[in-house]
């Protein structure tokens, strides 16, 4: 963490402060939840601003910081000394700014809570109306919305930006009902409606999609936002992290589809494999080698692909594997059904030698995927091995 003195003072309207600074005896109203990573030079401007739009109400804003080596310690040292401001620094975070939110609700003593980014694209100045939409009983949840009427997004977002950002919501829909911008990171809900969750998994930067989902929330409240550009610093959105949301939005598939959504992965996963499958299959045909030959270098390659995926699968999720050595398994099957799929080659093409080529290698790949789908269960998430996540300190 940097340790300098901010060049640039905060700063306050006198007056307004929405509450005392340092720990209050008395449980503010609100606890306003901001995870950051390199944020000093914004949370300089936020912060005042949300001291300013919570004025008649007594709130705490909890700075939940990734380590970062900017000034976000002076800039939070120097608020708290006006405003109720408590830095938490994690060391060494794996899990993202969901996880972070997390750490941050588990000390957060407001009767609300809300979530905001620090890179003012969201506005401070709407957060009484989120406040006020959970607090009144309106809604189980409220959300800052780009979507809705009234709501805009600056001029200046590319149309990547924007074609990216409507892909990711469109995912989110099985999870959202009518709700017009799930994947917002401006939020709010009563803190009683938080101790409810169970079977959090954060994972990447999109917790508030997963709190509408495992706090089986039924009444969400959209509210219009400008949504603006980032104030300063880097964006946090990498390929790594669209890499992320999918593994994210996989578990979440798996806790509101538990029986459906393993066959939806089989299914996905052996579609792409038998792509891959098929390539090898007919570049081997290409130099010549035989139809039974082909049908076995064509299936080791399409193994190469479930392989890759198991791995990320065991990497992920190994705590809810309840197989102690998954790669054994996973060797044992894919010898399995490797030996299935070559062994058919062979009878048919001794048995069948007018068959056409793809049609051996379509029954071939049938059968070696059945033997994989009865002997690899384990393949497929096991959402039944997951065990409730205490979420309230």
């Amino acid at each position: 963490m940097g340790s300098g003195v901010a060049s640039s003072s905060l700063k306050f309207e006198t007056g307004r402060f929405g509450g005392p600074p340092g720990n209050s005896p008395a449980a503010p109203q609100v606890s306003v939840i901001i995870p950051t990573l390199n944020e000093a030079e914004n949370l300089r401007k936020l912060l005042p601003r949300i001291d300013a739009a919570l004025q008649g109400r007594t709130y705490e804003v909890i700075v939940v910081d990734d380590n970062s080596p900017d000034d976000t310690q002076a800039v939070c040292d120097e608020a708290a000394r006006v405003m109720p401001v408590q830095l938490i620094v994690r060391e060494n975070p794996t899990d993202g700014l969901s996880g972070a939110v997390l750490e941050g609700m588990a000390i957060a003593r407001g009767d609300v809570l809300a979530v905001m980014d620090a890179d003012l694209q969201h506005p401070p100045e709407v957060l009484p109306q989120l406040i006020d939409a959970v607090a009144q009983d309106d809604a189980d949840f409220a959300i800052g919305s780009r979507y809705i009427e009234g709501a805009s997004s600056d001029e200046r977002w590319g149309w990547a930006r924007r074609i990216n950002s409507w892909v990711a919501t469109w995912l989110a829909r099985p999870f959202a009902g009518n709700t017009r911008d799930p994947m917002s990171g401006f939020f709010a809900l009563r803190r009683a409606r938080y101790a409810c969750a169970r079977n959090l998994t954060p994972l990447g930067y999109k917790i508030g999609l997963e709190l509408m989902c495992k706090t089986r929330v039924k009444r969400v409240r959209e509210i219009p936002i400008h949504f603006g550009l980032r104030h300063a610093g880097q964006s946090k959105l990498t390929i790594r992290e669209q890499f992320r949301y999918l593994e994210h939005l996989s578990r979440l598939y798996d806790f509101s589809y538990p029986r459906l959504s393993p066959m939806v992965k089989f299914l996905v996963v052996t579609a792409l494999s038998w792509f891959v499958g098929l390539a090898a299959f007919l570049g081997s045909l290409g130099r010549s080698i035989d139809v039974a030959a082909s049908v076995c270098i064509a299936y080791a390659a399409a193994l190469s692909v479930i392989a890759v995926f198991f791995a990320r699968y065991v990497r992920t999720q190994r705590r809810f594997i309840p197989r102690r050595r998954p790669w054994v398994d996973f060797a044992f099957t894919s010898l399995a059904e490797w030996a299935t799929a070559s062994l058919s080659a062979v009878y048919f093409v001794y048995r069948m030698p007018y068959a056409h080529p793809l049609e051996v290698m379509a029954i071939c790949f049938g059968l070696g995927t059945l033997v994989r789908y009865i002997l690899r269960k384990e393949f497929s998430h096991d959402v039944r091995g997951m065990t409730d996540r205490p979420v309230m300190g």
